[in-house]
């Protein structure tokens, strides 16, 4: 880079920051609806992310418990489903309609207003500017405006929920026709316009999140914040947000031209279609197009809400573990592989659609390859933990926890990569437990420990360590004994969305099994009543936290208990090393903040630290050809 454009980096730089402190001035004492309610600081923007989040949780969680029950118990009366659900289960019996509705709207919830918001929303707006040295983001505005768009979008999702015709029914995916043609079903009607006119709205919310948090680690960094120096939670974010950037609009062109072919009668994705003997006029399109569109998005999708928590996970077990993160750079390469790679692989979910074999075998040599860098992040998080000073905290738990799903659920995937294997398998629960658990389950670990490791930076007091392992326990009990049985029944041809499992003989054998992972799903369910009440029993009552509670080297850690909007009071740190000098030889603490200088450092007593050489400057010459020249020639 010329020394020209460096001036000019370095001057965009400070004005950037410049226009940041003058911010943080001027919004240093607004009144209640514009600290609280209406913030551009990106602290409390994230905070309302969690809350909305956990809130979105709730009611996605408890869906799943509602259709449980109907799978579990098929055919008998359960009084407490009528008392909740009304005229959707009458004589408390799950109308097929409605179940089909919850598993919808319990996996949108899930994927976009759980996992995608907890984690981005959250931790991205959170962390980057602390991480990096910044007042805030690079747009407070924007940032607020994002919020704004998903928290409506929220709303409306859960209004769809009481619409008289009953929320969207065609699976999360929402594939056509069911959701093309308002007339098919009753949750094709209303609620599924509810549903895309939302997911637009969170689509918007998430392009301009994105937006913000690529142009702040790209811009704002604090001086001395090389992209080699970045700690891995925040190239897990910038990628994430890249990853979104590109491939959120193309599902929003997939919404757009559904809901064309629902209110202006265009033939998008319908073609010969009967309903009731009578053909409609829609010819030349293909339900196959709206799947390409989906999954465009779909699968790089997955990758959106689990780098996030792979990036909180690095952290976590490298503070906890109290060593250096093994392969830093090997797993900043992994994440670029795996951003790279989650767009081209897409097709791999869409095998039994009749796709030609030969286009099948490529994303399948495609799909089989994005295990390699996933590999390499689990082999460097087990390195990592080996023989480490290991701090058993919550937070420790859920990331080994994640490191867990992540590996067994990442091994089904490699069967499920193959289209030979995947064909027969694909409409059965061996999908659904291999989704759950390498996405869900490792994505919400991740999530979960990241609460319990920033809670202290958030809102300044602890969490209860023990009702932190509580939780872990059930969750993580939970997950397994719901989801490993389910490879079983996949394996033994159970299929995936069926209301219920009788009408089969070899279906019906599974019905034990089927109330065990009930009751192990209520059990998980339990379990999250705990972190409820330490979560928000601790906001407000929970014990003063320290500083720097988890002795940790990232920037976040030099700020006041509770920063103000603005982050640091004065001058902000300049940063000198790399995120993760813990147990350093010789060196008087177990940690080294990025913000020490070399000369600044402690040593133990009677320690001589190994100075690098200098190397002695080459004399300058302008033209050094010429004067080997003028030497021989002398």
């Amino acid at each position: 880079m010329s020394d020209v454009t460096q001036n000019q980096h370095h001057t965009l730089h400070d004005e950037l920051h410049d226009h940041a402190a003058h911010h943080h001035d001027h919004h240093g004492h607004g009144n209640f609806w514009t600290t609280y309610v209406f913030s551009t600081d990106h602290k409390v923007i994230a905070k309302q992310f969690l809350i909305t989040g956990i809130i979105m949780a709730i009611i996605g969680i408890g869906m799943s418990t509602l259709f449980r029950l109907q799978l579990a118990f098929p055919g008998q009366s359960i009084p407490l489903l009528e008392t909740l659900l009304g005229k959707w289960a009458p004589d408390g019996q799950l109308d097929p309609n409605f179940y089909l509705a919850l598993v919808t709207m319990h996996g949108t919830f899930m994927v976009f207003f759980v996992l995608t918001a907890g984690l981005s929303g959250t931790f991205s707006n959170f962390l980057i500017p602390l991480q990096v040295g910044a007042r805030d983001m690079a747009s407070g505005f924007i940032n607020m405006l994002s919020y704004w768009f998903f928290f409506t979008s929220s709303v409306i999702m859960v209004i769809s929920l009481f619409v008289e015709s009953g929320p969207a029914a065609a699976g999360w995916t929402i594939y056509p026709p069911l959701s093309a043609l308002p007339q098919a079903i009753p949750g094709s009607g209303t609620g599924m316009t509810l549903w895309l006119i939302s997911m637009t709205l969170f689509i918007a919310s998430s392009l301009m999140g994105g937006i913000n948090y690529i142009t702040t680690v790209m811009n704002l960094r604090t001086k001395g914040m090389s992209f080699d120096r970045l700690p891995l939670t925040v190239w897990a974010f910038f990628l994430t947000a890249i990853i979104g950037v590109l491939s959120f609009p193309v599902l929003f062109s997939a919404a757009l031209l559904l809901m064309f072919d629902r209110l202006l009668g265009t033939s998008f994705y319908l073609s010969d279609i009967f309903i009731g003997g009578e053909m409609l006029h829609y010819q030349g399109g293909s339900p196959i197009l709206y799947q390409h569109l989906f999954w465009f998005l779909g699968h790089p999708e997955v990758y959106i809400v689990l780098l996030p928590a792979l990036g909180i996970s690095s952290e976590v077990i490298s503070v906890n573990s109290r060593k250096p993160i093994f392969g830093y750079k090997a797993m900043i390469a992994s994440m670029i592989g795996i951003a790279f790679l989650s767009f081209i692989v897409w097709a791999h979910h869409m095998f039994v659609t009749g796709m030609n074999p030969f286009l099948g075998t490529v994303f399948m040599l495609f799909t089989l390859v994005i295990a390699v860098p996933s590999a390499i992040k689990a082999f460097n998080y087990i390195t990592t933990l080996w023989k480490g000073n290991i701090r058993f905290t919550p937070a420790m738990m859920f990331a080994i926890g994640l490191v867990s799903f992540f590996i067994t659920g990442g091994i089904t995937g490699i069967l499920l990569g193959n289209a030979a294997i995947d064909i027969p398998l694909h409409d059965t629960y061996f999908v659904t437990a291999h989704f759950h658990l390498v996405m869900g389950s490792a994505s919400a670990f991740g999530l979960f420990a990241g609460v319990y490791h920033w809670f202290p930076k958030m809102f300044g007091r602890m969490m209860n360590p023990r009702l932190g392992y509580i939780h872990f326990w059930f969750t993580f009990l939970s997950l397994y004994l719901v989801f490993f049985p389910m490879h079983f029944m996949g394996l033994g041809g159970v299929a995936r969305h069926y209301y219920q499992y009788t009408a089969f003989d070899f279906m019906g054998v599974y019905g034990d099994l089927s109330k065990f992972i009930t009751y192990s799903a209520i059990f998980g369910f339990v379990g999250q009543l705990f972190f409820l009440a330490n979560f928000f029993w601790n906001i407000f009552f929970g014990k003063e936290a320290p500083q720097n509670p988890w002795k940790a080297n990232t920037l976040e850690w030099t700020t006041p208990l509770r920063p103000g909007h603005g982050n640091w009071p004065g001058e902000i740190p300049t940063v000198y090393r790399w995120p993760y000098d813990y147990s350093k030889p010789g060196v008087k603490d177990d940690f080294l903040p990025q913000h020490i200088p070399a000369e600044e450092v402690e040593y133990e007593e009677g320690f001589q630290p190994e100075m690098p050489e200098i190397e002695k400057a080459p004399r300058p010459q302008e033209n050094p050809a010429a004067e080997e020249t003028e030497d021989k020639e002398g």
